[in-house]
């Protein structure tokens, strides 16, 4: 008879043995990923490179089921992005229903180039235009160039629509631990930390962050015309997409170099994390 300590010695090995024969499965699958080989010894992969693997197969994974839901009509649709003050129907990536179009229509080529792009804030009262032109037309309001020829009006209704999100879309569960991730120091383990938030997110909230987000790197991609770096957006669009789930000024005031940190993240790294 083994004794308990024995018995325990042991299970701890076999549990060392399994550990390490999933990690070179897992090693195994983000090589395959990656389309790239590991040693006979199953070297390691360098971490910014595993998780970019990762979220190349997160993707995937998302892509088979945003498929299968749309043939089959059978999903639940986590959120709706409809508030009492945009009556209208509101496109997004995961459900496939009309949200503006606002980038798509509204942020033409030529807008990617306007000075101070989404920092500069356009009329009050021709936001609220777009706002009840939504409300009333939906997806027929006509935003373009020849009703809106300032672009500071249509990335101003943009944030607007955000802003009056009843749930943020980085949610008020992920709120806490995205800060976390923030306040990491090391890079790598900083970006693991928030793409590992970034998978708790609902579909319907990650599909439009990722959309968002490949915009904005479109956005920095014209810096030197729009004088908007990935730092800048962060300082707009952080508190614009997450709100701290208790109503605490403290709290917001403490956390805006953090919200800002995490959307300039997510810009910077949208080829990895998305």
């Amino acid at each position: 008879m083994f004794s308990q300590e024995l018995w325990l010695e042991n299970e701890k090995k076999c549990a060392v043995v399994r550990k390490s024969k999933q990690g070179r499965k897992r090693q195994e699958l983000l090589a395959v990923a990656l389309g790239v080989k590991v040693g006979v010894k199953g070297g390691w992969l360098w971490p910014p490179l595993k998780l970019f693997a990762c979220s190349q197969i997160s993707s995937l994974v998302r892509r088979a089921a945003l498929t299968h839901n749309d043939n089959h009509f059978n999903y639940e649709k986590t959120h709706n992005f409809k508030v009492h003050t945009f009556r209208g129907p509101h496109w997004c990536e995961y459900c496939a229903n009309f949200m503006w179009g606002l980038i798509a229509q509204g942020v033409r080529c030529s807008g990617l180039k306007s000075e101070g792009l989404y920092r500069v804030s356009g009329f009050t009262e021709h936001i609220e235009d777009v706002k009840m032109a939504f409300d009333r037309d939906g997806e027929k309001a006509d935003i373009s160039a020849n009703i809106y020829p300032d672009i500071n009006i249509i990335t101003g209704a943009l944030k607007l629509y955000f802003r009056d999100l009843p749930i943020p879309v980085i949610t008020y569960d992920t709120y806490s631990k995205f800060i976390e991730a923030a306040k990491i120091s090391n890079a790598d383990e900083r970006l693991e930390a928030v793409h590992e938030v970034l998978m708790l997110l609902p579909p319907a909230h990650y599909e439009t962050l990722r959309y968002l987000m490949i915009h904005l790197k479109k956005v920095t991609m014209n810096e030197k015309d729009n004088f908007m770096n990935a730092e800048n957006l962060g300082i707009v669009f952080g508190p614009t997409l997450m709100r701290p789930p208790e109503d605490s000024t403290l709290t917001t005031l403490h956390d805006m170099r953090y919200q800002k940190l995490i959307v300039q993240i997510l810009i910077e790294n949208e080829d990895v994390l998305f």
